[in-house]
């Protein structure tokens, strides 16, 4: 299974939140659920996988590897214990979810754990998060061609991330937006506001319509059942021409996440 263009994300949901958002998601039509170990909700996703019971094959698992996590021997393991808490033999996708802190382990060293879990099939494909394109030439470098899934980035109107996004498409790499609605900014702003009127439709379906147009993958966040639903039907909204080249218009370049310990951005 390639990955579903349109997922759900848990990103700072724990506990019954997690569960009660999950179980919603998939009872709604959601097929792809993305977690991660810094998160510490991967028991809580799994327990509401586990409870919906679906046939395995038609469900989109995707986890993270944390920073601490990437040393020599460490990675494998780590996954092993994602995985018992998602109650998953394999998960569909595992991603680098940092490079590591001031470069602190190799690319090629961490990338080649990664690649020795798919090969002991704990993970069915592979990729990176928040990588630059520095990063993603050494990812490139230290794998076999075509492995790279993804590369999970913050992407939304106000930060479009065009030159990563146009070196992901030559090397054959999708993009995965994560923050999609930018904490919800995109609802507030005219333009989206007025094209999504025009569609009868939020500012927000306006915004994964014009991510998924794009062929970028998109995990919004949300435990509300009515814009879980709103965000999933975002597939079935077509912008014309006029449309994108609005909303392009609005990149600014304010990125809404930038820890200490990430990378110098691109």
């Amino acid at each position: 299974m390639g990955i579903p263009s349109l997922g759900l994300g848990t990103f700072r949901l724990k506990g019954d939140a997690a569960y009660q958002a999950v179980s919603t998601g998939l009872r709604l039509g959601y097929r792809h659920i993305d977690t991660a170990q810094i998160y510490d909700n991967e028991a809580d996703v799994g327990r509401a996988i586990t409870d919906a019971a679906l046939p395995r094959d038609q469900l989109f698992v995707t986890t993270k590897i944390w920073t601490e996590h990437l040393a020599p021997g460490k990675l494998v393991p780590s996954l092993q214990q994602s995985l018992a808490k998602l109650g998953l033999d394999q998960v569909d996708l595992t991603l680098i979810h940092w490079p590591s802190p001031q470069d602190a382990e190799p690319v090629a060293q961490y990338l080649a754990q990664l690649q020795d879990a798919k090969t002991q099939g704990l993970t069915q494909a592979i990729g990176v998060s928040n990588f630059t394109l520095r990063h993603l030439k050494e990812a490139l470098a230290a794998v076999a061609p075509g492995l790279i899934a993804t590369n999970q980035v913050e992407m939304h109107p106000f930060l479009q991330n065009r030159a990563l996004l146009d070196f992901c498409r030559a090397q054959g790499i999708r993009v995965t937006a994560y923050m999609p609605l930018a904490y919800g900014k995109v609802m507030a702003d005219d333009t989206l506001k007025a094209i999504g009127a025009k569609h009868q439709v939020s500012a927000a379906s306006v915004t994964l319509a014009w991510l998924l147009a794009q062929d970028i993958v998109v995990i919004p966040s949300s435990t509300r059942e009515a814009h879980q639903l709103s965000n999933l039907k975002a597939k079935e909204l077509v912008l014309d021409a006029g449309d994108m080249a609005r909303i392009a218009g609005l990149d600014r370049n304010e990125r809404l996440v930038a820890p200490d310990f990430g990378p110098a951005w691109d």
